[in-house]
């Protein structure tokens, strides 16, 4: 074991949210508990969602030993395994990555938080992590050989100062240096810890912990979001974007979009599309969050360099293709984010055929798609865009956003996700390209000749052909 360690707290860091109704909900049914709902019960989980721990909150949690006396440990860690199912689907989606990485690092990962052990150790197995440092209730056998609880804690309660003094324990026991080690939390009651390594990250910092994080230069994460993207309360850049962005937004073009029900609903998906105009990717964003989901779109190097473009595309979680340096960053960025459950679109062409390729019926892409999905087996969805180089010509810098009176129709349909794709790059692109063409209309399968104006519509402005 090297001297590093890593160490994460559980709610709002590692889970989306609180642990505790699923918790509460799993020892109910079990009949540990009363299956009731204390008055006020409901608020106070949003409000730590939202805000993180409070006293009052951790008062409580102290106390809830006593509230457990008597009952039957074998019949908690029963309603605990059923609740690890519930609470891995809150885990924040790049969680699991970043734990990947320390393990990959040679870096034990270890659980340090308040709540009682029996209630978290099947989570954390589940998780793979290889320790938990937890708040632990004492335990007594009874005449029929059964353990029950005290109503007391064995040990202290692992809180603030006290996590601190229990991980120091750890790390000693293990010959871990807190001054080499990692640690991640998202409450400023947990600054003794924090503090005290040589690695600190607040994620999805309570507001607190966020201006001690800005003072002192921490990095801040949100493993809900892509790294770079910003959170406030919650909220990414993109939520509020969507809020405003709508077909409506752009009465310069009219939007004709069918299929968004192919998009899945949860988990990673791989939305791929050919590649018309630089309004694809409006028309591209609008069908993907018409089906609920947030679009995370592999963009040129170029866009990301541009003044204020490029720092909008960092925000929203856009990946950064790099082609000088050969796409591998953005090739491990996409799977990292589908590892994280999110949807990316791919447009396979790489950027807009020009001149005669413009008009060619057979498309021809590159394999980074077929990779993607190779690499994580998430779906790929194909997608037919067609008429936006009407709203937005290959040879004009901008779109034709006067054109509000008789604006031109974006007709964009999306597939069913393409099956049997066999892990070879190549003929999987073939399948993909082909999947594609398959939703775009009849006219766009026939061999066209352009004439003069369409050659030049379809060729970049000024000397970038």
């Amino acid at each position: 074991m090297g001297t590093a360690a890593a160490f994460f707290d559980l709610d709002r860091t590692l889970l989306r949210g609180a642990s505790g109704p699923v918790v509460a909900e799993a020892l109910g049914r079990a009949g540990v508990v009363p299956n009731r709902t204390i008055p006020g019960q409901g608020l106070l989980y949003k409000t730590y969602d939202r805000f993180g721990e409070s006293l009052p909150g951790m008062a409580l949690a102290r106390v809830a030993a006593a509230a457990m006396r008597g009952r039957r440990r074998s019949a908690v860690q029963a309603a605990a395994e059923t609740a690890a199912d519930a609470l891995m689907e809150m885990v924040a989606p790049y969680a699991i990555a970043l734990i990947d990485e320390h393990h990959q690092a040679g870096r034990p990962v270890v659980l340090a938080t308040t709540s009682p052990m029996d209630l978290v150790e099947p989570l954390a197995r589940r998780l793979g992590l290889d320790d938990v440092i937890a708040t632990r209730y004492q335990v007594s056998v009874d005449g029929k050989g059964e353990q029950r609880y005290t109503g007391r804690l064995d040990g202290a309660f692992v809180w603030a100062a006290g996590k601190l003094t229990a991980v120091r324990w750890w790390a000693s026991e293990h010959g871990v240096e807190l001054s080499d080690s990692w640690a991640y939390s998202d409450s400023v009651y947990d600054l003794p810890l924090l503090s005290s390594v040589g690695h600190p990250v607040a994620v999805n910092a309570d507001p607190r912990l966020a201006v001690v994080a800005a003072v002192r230069r921490w990095p801040q994460l949100h493993l809900d979001a892509p790294p770079g993207v910003p959170k406030l309360i919650g909220i990414e850049p993109f939520d509020v974007l969507r809020t405003f962005v709508r077909a409506e937004s752009f009465p310069y073009a009219r939007f004709d979009i069918a299929g968004t029900d192919n998009i899945p609903r949860r988990g990673p998906a791989i939305v791929v599309a050919n590649h018309r105009s630089y309004f694809d990717a409006i028309a591209l964003g609008l069908t993907v969050m018409r089906a609920g989901r947030l679009p995370r779109a592999l963009a040129k190097k170029e866009i990301f360099d541009a003044p204020v473009l490029g720092q909008m595309a960092k925000v929203l979680g856009q990946i950064v293709v790099d082609r000088d340096a050969g796409g591998g960053n953005a090739l491990a960025s996409a799977i990292s984010a589908l590892k994280g459950g999110e949807v990316v679109v791919v447009l396979p062409q790489g950027t807009i055929p020009r001149g005669e390729a413009f008009f060619s019926p057979k498309l021809e892409g590159k394999t980074g798609a077929a990779r993607l999905a190779a690499a994580t087996g998430a779906p790929v969805i194909p997608v037919g865009v067609w008429g936006s180089e009407k709203v937005w010509p290959r040879s004009a810098r901008m779109p034709n956003v006067t054109n509000v009176l008789n604006p031109p129709k974006v007709r964009v349909r999306v597939g069913p996700p393409i099956t049997r794709l066999t892990g070879d790059a190549h003929a999987d692109t073939a399948k993909i390209m082909k999947a594609i063409s398959a939703q775009l209309p009849p006219e766009a399968r026939r061999a066209h000749k352009p004439s003069d104006e369409e050659l030049h519509q379809a060729k970049p402005p000024s000397r970038e052909a």
